[in-house]
């Protein structure tokens, strides 16, 4: 993405790139790929990511409360009870994705 100056873009398709309401930030409504011109999500990263702050997820403990050890025995019997499975990535996904072995 190369703009020539703040909120002015290239061509009329980065017309969906905006300035933010928060300062200092741009927002993009569609997909964004990053080494990769067929994202099939709203972020895709094809290669290593390096954070340098925090990343928070819905799973992150910063975001729960309330959290309580569980009965042991009764989550083993939980887990004896789940289908496990394997599989092999579909050849199209593999190669978009640059997974090598399926």
């Amino acid at each position: 993405f190369q703009a020539s100056n703040p909120g002015q873009f290239e061509n009329d398709s980065d017309v969906l790139w905006q300035r933010g309401h928060v300062p200092e930030t741009i927002v993009y409504h569609g997909r964004v790929g990053i080494n990769t011109d067929a994202p099939d999500e709203a972020l895709v990263v094809c290669g290593n990511a390096k954070v340098m702050g925090r990343v928070m997820h819905p799973s992150d403990s910063r975001a729960k409360q309330n959290i309580q050890e569980v009965d042991t025995n009764e989550q083993l019997r939980r887990i004896t009870q789940m289908r496990l499975v394997e599989y092999d990535y579909k050849p199209e996904f593999a190669s978009v994705m640059g997974i090598k072995h399926t």
